[in-house]
C-alpha cells in the first residue's frame, strides 16, 4: 500500500476513535439519580465513602448523591459516635477557653495599670509594701517572659539592625536630654517653679531606658522585642558614663554613678532572666508549653505592681503644692518623647518594610526611661527633696501613656488585619 494510502486509513481509523469516545463522553456526562424511593429504605448498605467514586448522581428520577450522602453519614454516626465523647466534649471546652483567657489576659493591662494608679491614690498602703528590693526581680520575671517566647535567632537578627540601634541610642542620650533641658528651662520661666524642680526634670532625662518599654514592645510587636531589649541593654551599659555626663552638662553637678551597681543591675534584671528563657525554651520545651499560659496574667499583675508602688511611696511628691505643675511638665515632655521617637524614624528608615513596627519600638525606647534610677539619683545626691519629685511622677506617667499607646497600637493592628 502507499504511503498515501496508510496516511489515509490511520485518518478514518482516527476520526472514528474521537467519535466512539464523543458517543462515550455523551453517555457518562448523562445524570443518573437515585430514586426518592430509596431514601425510605434503610441506608446502612451505603455510605458516604463507598459513594465517592460514583459520579455526582446515581439511578434515574431521584435525589442528588450529596443529600444521601449526608443522610446516610448522619444516621450511621449517630448509632456508631461513642457516648463518652459527647461527655468530654463540654471538658474540652472549658479547657480550652481557661487557656484563651490566660493567653489574653495581656489584653487586660491598659486597665489593670489604670485601676493601679486610682488603687494607689486611694489607698497607698495597698502597694507601700512593694518596695525598691522587690522592683528588679519584677522587672527580671518581665524579662523571663519575653525570653520564654523569644529565640537565639530572634537575638541574632536584632544584632544585625546596627542602624535601628543607633536610633534608639540617639533617641535615648541625645532627644531625651534635649527635651529635659527644654521643658526644664520653661518649668523656671513661664511656671516661676523653683531650681531644684527644674533640675529633677532634667536628671530624668539623663538615665538609660526603661526595662519596661521591652515588655510594652513585645505586647505590641513580639518580633521587635529582642531589638528593643538590645536597645536598653546598650543603654543602661552605657549610662554608667552617659548619665553623669550629661548631668553635668545639664544641671551643673557632677553625678557619680555606681559601676558595679549597673553591672549588677543589667545582669540580674536582663541577662540572667532572658537567658534562662531562651535556654527554657531551647531545651525544655515541654516545660516552656506548660507555663506559658500562666506568664501572661502573671506579667499583668507584676507590671500593676511596677507602677502603683513607686506612685504609692511618693504619694506626698505628687501631692505636693508643685505637684500639679510638674505633672503637666513631664505629661508634655513624655508626649513630646513619644511622639518624636515615632516620627522621626518614619523619615530615616521610611523604605523599610517594618517600618511601622520599628516606629512604635523606637516610640517605647524614647518615650520610657528608667526614673527609678533618677529617683535614685535624687535622693542619693541632691540634699533638696524637691529634685526627686519629676523622677517620681515620671515613673507613674511615662508607665500609664506607654501602655495605653499598647492598647491603642493593639487594638488598631487588629482592626487592620
Amino acid at each position: 500500500m502507499s504511503a498515501s494510502g496508510q496516511l489515509l486509513q490511520h485518518r478514518h481509523h482516527f476520526v472514528g476513535r474521537q467519535l466512539s469516545l464523543r458517543r462515550g463522553n455523551r453517555q457518562l456526562k448523562k445524570p443518573t439519580m437515585i430514586p426518592a424511593t430509596s431514601l425510605l429504605q434503610d441506608c446502612s448498605h451505603v455510605s458516604g465513602l463507598r459513594l465517592s467514586s460514583f459520579p455526582f448522581y446515581l439511578g434515574s428520577g431521584g435525589v442528588p448523591k450529596l443529600l444521601l450522602t449526608r443522610k446516610c453519614a448522619s444516621n450511621d454516626l449517630s448509632a456508631e459516635w461513642p457516648s463518652k465523647y459527647a461527655s468530654e466534649q463540654p471538658k474540652i471546652q472549658e479547657e480550652l477557653s481557661f487557656l484563651t483567657i490566660l493567653k489574653g489576659a495581656n489584653s487586660f493591662l491598659p486597665q489593670v495599670v489604670l485601676a493601679s494608679t486610682i488603687l494607689a491614690l486611694i489607698y497607698p498602703p495597698s502597694f507601700t509594701w512593694f518596695t525598691n528590693r522587690y522592683y528588679a526581680p519584677a522587672l527580671g520575671f518581665l524579662m523571663f517572659a519575653v525570653g520564654v517566647n523569644s529565640s537565639e535567632k530572634d537575638f541574632l537578627e536584632a544584632f544585625s539592625r546596627p542602624s535601628a540601634i543607633f536610633a534608639g541610642y540617639i533617641g535615648q542620650f541625645v532627644l531625651k536630654p534635649l527635651l529635659g533641658y527644654l521643658f526644664g528651662t520653661v518649668s523656671m520661666t513661664l511656671f516661676g517653679l523653683p531650681t531644684s524642680l527644674a533640675a529633677g526634670i532634667m536628671l530624668t532625662s539623663c538615665v538609660s531606658g526603661a526595662q519596661l518599654s521591652n515588655y510594652a514592645t513585645f505586647l505590641t510587636d513580639p518580633a521587635m522585642a529582642p531589638l528593643s531589649i538590645v536597645m536598653t541593654s546598650l543603654s543602661t551599659a552605657t549610662a554608667v558614663f552617659v548619665t553623669p555626663f550629661l548631668s553635668f552638662l545639664l544641671i551643673g553637678k557632677k553625678l557619680p554613678v555606681d559601676v558595679k551597681g549597673m553591672i549588677s543591675n543589667i545582669l540580674q534584671i536582663v541577662v540572667t532572666p532572658i537567658a534562662t528563657g531562651l535556654l527554657l525554651n531551647r531545651f525544655f520545651p515541654k516545660i516552656c508549653n506548660a507555663i506559658r499560659p500562666l506568664l501572661p496574667p502573671l506579667s499583668v499583675f507584676v507590671t500593676s505592681l511596677c507602677v502603683g508602688a513607686p506612685l504609692a511611696i511618693n504619694i506626698e511628691s505628687v501631692m505636693s503644692p508643685s505637684g500639679i505643675s510638674v505633672l503637666l511638665l513631664v505629661i508634655a515632655f513624655h508626649l513630646t518623647a513619644f511622639v518624636s521617637g515615632f516620627a522621626l524614624p518614619g523619615l530615616v528608615f521610611h523604605q523599610m518594610p517594618d517600618v511601622k513596627a520599628l516606629q512604635r519600638t523606637l516610640s517605647y525606647e524614647t518615650g520610657m526611661q528608667s526614673s527609678l534610677l533618677a529617683l535614685a539619683l535624687a535622693n542619693r545626691f541632691f540634699q533638696d527633696p524637691l529634685v526627686s519629685i519629676p523622677p517620681a511622677i515620671s515613673t507613674v506617667v511615662m508607665s500609664l501613656m506607654g501602655f495605653s499607646l499598647v492598647m491603642l497600637w493593639t487594638r488598631k493592628k487588629e482592626a487592620a488585619v
